[in-house]
């Protein structure tokens, strides 16, 4: 990008005053790679996640996590050939502003905001949940779940003051043992030929989704819809390359490699280890196994077999890398909400003051205090509502992750016919037929597909269609998207240098007073 520019570009771009700037390379491919697959957590989205999509579909979950992939596969190519063109740590909302315009953009990243930061609340559910019922079955000591889930709140908050290496290498050592542990179990299953019904391969049948005999058996009906929930819930977080570009050391090379290396390689593992609680179970055992969890009759449907097939050790991993996972997977939130807190207050679209950041580390500290205030009210409002640590994962954790699940689908969705628009029309030069047509109109087909079949089979998740917030959320996700394109609107008509603010600001754009250094230059 030349660094000589017109004084309106430059204003178009200029920062909020006193805005700060992130930390420059201080992430290479394998640290983003980490901070996007933990963000994804594989042990606590296999753990939490896999009971709740045999609850939608009993043995044919696997088939779930293979649609899953498909469609995020397919959503990946047009969004990397945009993150090629536009690096920006605003990520889906930068890029709905430069393809679709500043109202939905705007709209979306109000939307996107809030969901990551709820992504991170509902899984601090998880997490007291699973500390709160192994501390007590090591030690006997019993403490509720929300307890735990504040004490990890307060490390996260610390652990965001510091600098993002730091972040990288705690979520990747998290990584590694979880890898570890689900394949140790994955091994002792498949050498050991399965449960009742063998190695079941065909639960990866896309057709036994609905209505397969298992699912009515046990839960009385299939609703494919929580089964493609639980399914892309388990992806949330693949998208951040985009999010962590400023502080990448080659942002459009990077956002490539790790993007399509978590998408296809948490794909490939999810199915497996889908298969493999599927096989160790037994078709109809393991919704039985899921029931029972569901039921608090035990803490994890995977902790039984894991001790069938390779003994009370391997339970024990389990339950303390579900602590670290789950903890990992909720940091990993936590740090894109602040980014999209501070992307939007450094535009001047939100409070200056989030826009600041810490002078020694460079990290976003007032935005993260922002989130770490959200995610509190969160916490406290469900567990003033629903007090029992089994609350804290049926109840917190597995509804608020509803919500940010269909606000994420939307804005993929968005986002899709975003990246079709902008090579039609502002960057002609890089349309493809199938990179940036094609492709991207089969994601928005998908993502609209499993939006209306997770608002349609909402009541089916363990017997709570009365819930209030089973009824509610669908319109909480559209007035907060509706509530930030009049957002825009307002500002189009009384703030209209903020307005030309909306996703403006790219990673690779030079600094303000570089950029008029070289105006005054060219003027000389």
């Amino acid at each position: 990008m030349s660094t000589t520019v017109d004084t309106s570009a430059a204003s178009a771009t200029e920062p909020s005053p006193g805005a700060g700037a992130l930390q420059k390379g201080a992430l290479g491919p394998v640290q983003v790679l980490f901070l996007i697959v933990t963000g994804a957590a594989p042990l606590a989205a296999m753990v939490f996640n896999v009971p709740v999509t045999v609850l939608g579909a009993g043995y044919a979950a696997p088939a779930a996590f293979l649609i899953a992939t498909v469609v995020l596969t397919i959503f990946s190519v047009g969004y990397i050939e945009m993150s090629r063109r536009v690096s920006s740590i605003g990520g889906f909302y930068t890029f709905i502003t430069r393809g679709l315009g500043a109202i939905p953009g705007l709209g979306s990243g109000i939307l996107i905001g809030l969901c990551y930061i709820i992504f991170a609340a509902g899984v601090l559910g998880a997490f007291g949940y699973f500390a709160s019922t192994a501390i007590e079955s090591w030690t006997g000591f019993g403490m509720s779940g929300w307890i735990y889930s504040f004490i990890a709140l307060a490390i996260m908050s610390t652990f965001a003051f510091f600098d993002i290496e730091l972040t990288a290498k705690v979520l990747g050592v998290a990584l590694i043992g979880e890898i570890l542990v689900l394949s140790i179990l994955a091994v002792a299953v498949v050498s050991s030929g399965g449960g009742p019904d063998g190695i079941v391969l065909d639960s990866l049948n896309p057709t036994a989704l609905f209505d397969n005999s298992s699912a009515v058996q046990v839960f009385g009906a299939a609703a494919v819809g929580i089964a493609l929930f639980g399914a892309f819930w388990s992806w949330v977080g693949f998208e951040m390359a985009p999010n962590y570009a400023e502080e990448s050391r080659d942002p459009k090379r990077i956002a490539k490699v790790a993007t399509y290396g978590s998408v296809i390689g948490l794909g490939l593992f999810y199915m497996l280890m889908s298969v493999i609680f599927v096989s160790a179970w037994g078709k109809v055992g393991a919704a039985e196994g899921v029931a029972a969890q569901f039921a608090g009759e035990s803490d994890s449907a995977w902790y039984p077999i894991a001790e069938s097939f390779a003994g009370g050790w391997l339970v024990t991993m389990f339950q303390f890398l579900m602590i670290t996972s789950s903890f990992a997977c909720a940091m990993a939130f936590f740090n894109t909400g602040a980014r999209y807190i501070f992307s939007l207050s450094r535009e001047g679209l939100l409070p200056a003051a989030f826009a600041k950041t810490n002078p020694k580390h460079q990290s976003p500290a007032n935005a993260s205090m922002a989130v770490t205030v959200i995610v509190a009210v969160w916490i406290a409002a469900f567990t003033i509502s629903y007090p029992s640590t089994l609350d804290s994962l049926v109840k917190l954790a597995t509804w608020t992750p509803l919500l940010g699940v269909l606000g994420i689908l939307g804005v993929q969705a968005l986002c899709c016919l975003a990246i079709m628009r902008y090579f039609l029309t502002e960057a002609k030069d890089g349309f493809h037929w199938w990179k940036t047509f094609l492709a991207p109109l089969l994601g928005f087909g998908g993502q609209v597909g499993a939006m209306w079949l997770l608002v349609a089979n909402r009541g089916g998740l363990g017997g709570a269609a009365d819930a209030g917030f089973i009824k509610v959320f669908p319109w909480v996700a559209l007035a907060t998207f509706v509530i930030g394109m009049a957002y825009a609107v307002y500002l189009r008509s009384t703030a209209p240098t903020r307005y030309a603010h909306i996703g403006a600001f790219e990673a690779d754009d030079p600094p303000i007073e570089e950029a008029l250094h070289g105006v005054r230059a060219h003027a000389a």
